[in-house]
């Protein structure tokens, strides 16, 4: 227990998959406007990453192992994660109209959101069994719903400042992102 819940604060803090591994950069810039719209998108990426997570580890375990082709994993991986992130496309459409459209491109892009893949990826580098890698997903993708939300929520503060032309638009938002890195690297010293 006490080895999951290591890996579960280092995954989401210490670890941050935007703020230290760079990692889901493309949502993370395009969706944070709005507190409500990156929620929405954090949310979906935390059920993709960790239902990505638990199928992408069985399949590991009980299929390509077993059957000596580990090789073909990267594309397996991406296949399990394009048809999670239909499944995710699908109910938004149907039962979250208004957050489908706030979203945008940006869902379909969750298939190939980098911190996806890469997070069923280490579950395999780091040996995880199938538990492991699900704890390690769900709190991977709860640091990018934190670090996403946080930074919607600065967006949506600094729009309304006196923000210095050449800084306005994404400068000062890169320049947020960098100095929230920074605040995350300090929970460096939890582990």
């Amino acid at each position: 227990m006490k080895e999951l819940l290591l890996i579960a604060v280092g995954s989401a803090f210490v670890n941050n998959v935007v703020l230290s591994q760079f990692l889901g950069i493309c949502p993370f810039l395009g969706v944070s406007k709005k507190v409500e719209t990156a929620a929405g998108m954090g949310s979906a990426v935390v059920f993709v990453i960790t239902l990505s997570s638990a199928v992408t580890g069985a399949i590991y375990q009980f299929v390509l192992t077993p059957l000596h082709i580990t090789y073909l994993q990267t594309i397996v991986f991406i296949l399990v994660i394009a048809a999670l992130v239909q499944f995710v496309e699908m109910f938004l459409k149907k039962k979250m109209q208004g957050l489908y459209r706030a979203l945008g491109v940006y869902l379909p892009l969750i298939t190939t959101n980098c911190a996806v893949l890469g997070i069923a990826l280490v579950n395999v580098q780091k040996s995880y069994n199938i538990l492991t890698g699900v704890v390690n997903g769900f709190a991977t993708a709860f640091g990018f719903l934190v670090s996403i939300v946080i930074m919607a929520g600065i967006r949506e503060k600094t729009e309304y400042n006196d923000v210095p032309k050449p800084f306005q638009g994404m400068p000062i938002v890169l320049v947020t992102a960098g100095l929230m890195a920074i605040a995350f690297f300090g929970f460096s010293g939890l582990l």
